[in-house]
């Protein structure tokens, strides 16, 4: 059976905890692979190589490392077809939604080749008599990500593009679950021109992340996962001296006014409700239509669009999801429908027990819908991230509002109206991070940035963008003069101004 190994130092690099993961083929569920776990051996050989390599890099000058990202984009777009399909074999998500994973990486790489002009500081000339005051942003060293199974393209670009192109070195811990595409991406960025040690990938469980945050030799910490697990990541990394950036989870609303278009308002939140079977942080798990009319006539449009949906494998071009990523996180789903029943919400339709003709022991889940969910129950409150898509009606405007707004969770939302009035004070007003209007998933372009509020994300800088660079630099402060031929001033025991 083949084994997924550490990639260190530019080389695969065996394990020697003696651990083992199983990765599974979602599409059949068997075990395809196994993947070493690291133990502190593998840790400290990458920070080491790490930081050995950072030395040099960071004296690369911006432009030449520009250039290195230019060719690893060459090469992702080369080499598309080939991690998409290796996507999918781990992930289960369907091929055109895996190309979709690395297409939004892929951007964040683009946004990253700007990086001689992104990296530019800022200069006063004449500050005072004499003096010269410029700013510089420089990197902080060795810096780590923890990246989740949703997107095993994406968000390890969407870190270490950034990261790397600022001058530091990069420690990938990707999920154990789908571990093949991270070290393909790392390959492919040797193959691009990176230093061997600048970008390195170990893999491993709780264990190798609690030893990455307590690790002296890494400045910072990027993490997206669940919303506890992004608590306690980023109140240890801080514990221990880092800079932590830990997205969390989310509960998305897509509010519906009675003026919406009712047909696209429909596609669009079946497509952001069920696609990637609602494995996405951005996915859009509730809708919240505003009148009882408007209600009803949602829900029938809904129901016969959900029934509508073709479940297949990663490989079917014509299937709209494919399984989900372990039989553990099927029944997690599962158990979550069988709570919303037991709250006393209305399951109008039922995904459990769809079983795909071939592929019986694959994770496949049909599409559920449930109608009559209330803001008390514990299946709105939490996250199920499955294709599980939530009706929780409101009266007016100000109750589908605050429903958003009081969420624990504030990564995003989205309005579907034709009134630009109340898409602009529902824009200004809503408590959470990232909106979308008649946008269902609003994740924004590569040169803005992603982050939610609330229990979403923990931090002030969020990922990608002007704060990617912010968040892997730091900025050095130098106030200069140059005295003219010999003269001394006179000593001063009081603070400088520039009087």
């Amino acid at each position: 059976m083949r084994t997924i190994e550490h990639f260190i130092g530019g080389q695969a690099v065996a394990g020697t905890s003696g651990r083992h993961g199983e990765v599974f083929d979602p599409n059949i569920g068997q075990v395809q692979a196994r993947v070493a776990l690291a133990c502190c051996e593998e840790l400290e050989r990458a920070v080491a190589n790490a930081a050995e390599a950072q030395q040099a890099w960071a004296q690369t000058n911006p432009q030449r490392r520009a250039r290195v990202m230019f060719e690893f984009k060459r090469l992702l777009e080369a080499h598309m077809d080939e991690l998409a399909r290796l996507l999918s074999s781990e992930h289960g998500k369907v091929i055109a939604d895996s190309r979709g994973d690395i297409q939004r990486g892929l951007e964040v790489i683009e946004f990253s080749c700007g990086i001689p002009h992104l990296l530019k500081g800022e200069y006063t000339q004449g500050a005072g008599p004499g003096i010269d005051v410029y700013s510089a942003r420089q990197p902080l060293g060795v810096v780590a990500g923890v990246t989740p199974f949703n997107f095993p393209a994406m968000i390890p670009m969407w870190m270490f593009g950034p990261a790397i192109a600022c001058g530091n070195a990069f420690i990938l811990k990707p999920s154990e679950r789908d571990p093949s595409v991270p070290v393909r991406l790392a390959e492919l960025m040797i193959e691009a021109g990176l230093p061997p040690g600048v970008l390195n990938v170990v893999h491993g469980d709780k264990d190798i992340v609690e030893a990455i945050l307590r690790h002296p030799g890494i400045k910072a910490v990027s993490f997206v996962g669940s919303s506890d697990i992004a608590q306690s990541v980023y109140a240890l990394g801080a514990q221990h001296g880092k800079r932590v950036q830990a997205m969390g989870g989310a509960k998305n609303h897509g509010i519906v006014l009675p003026d919406a278009d009712l047909d696209q308002t429909v596609a669009d939140l079946i497509g952001a409700a069920y696609g990637s079977a609602g494995e996405r942080c951005m996915a859009l798990p509730v809708v919240v239509p505003v009148g009882e009319e408007i209600a009803d006539a949602l829900r029938e449009k809904l129901v016969a669009a959900v029934k509508g949906l073709r479940i297949g494998v990663s490989t079917d071009a014509q299937a709209h999801y494919g399984p989900v990523v372990t039989a553990a996180h099927r029944s997690k789903i599962e158990s979550y429908l069988q709570m919303g029943v037991d709250e006393g919400a209305e399951l109008v339709v039922d995904g459990r027990g769809f079983s795909l003709p071939g592929h019986e022991g694959g994770f496949f889940l049909g599409p559920s819908l449930f109608d009559r969910v209330t803001a008390d129950m514990k299946t709105y409150r939490e996250e199920i991230f499955g294709p599980v898509l939530q009706i929780v009606r409101a009266a007016t405007f100000e109750e589908a509002l605050a429903l958003a707004s009081r969420h624990q969770y504030g990564n995003g939302v989205a309005i579907f109206t034709r009134n630009g009035d109340a898409a602009r004070e529902f824009a200004d007003r809503v408590e959470v991070g990232m909106v979308g209007i008649n946008v269902p998933i609003p994740v924004p372009v590569a040169y803005h940035s992603f982050g939610g509020w609330k229990r979403s994300g923990f931090g002030d800088l969020n990922q990608y963008g002007q704060d990617g660079v912010r968040f892997f630099t730091r900025t050095k402060t130098v106030t200069q003069r140059w005295p003219k031929g010999g003269a001394v001033t006179d000593q001063s025991f009081v603070i400088p101004t520039m009087r």
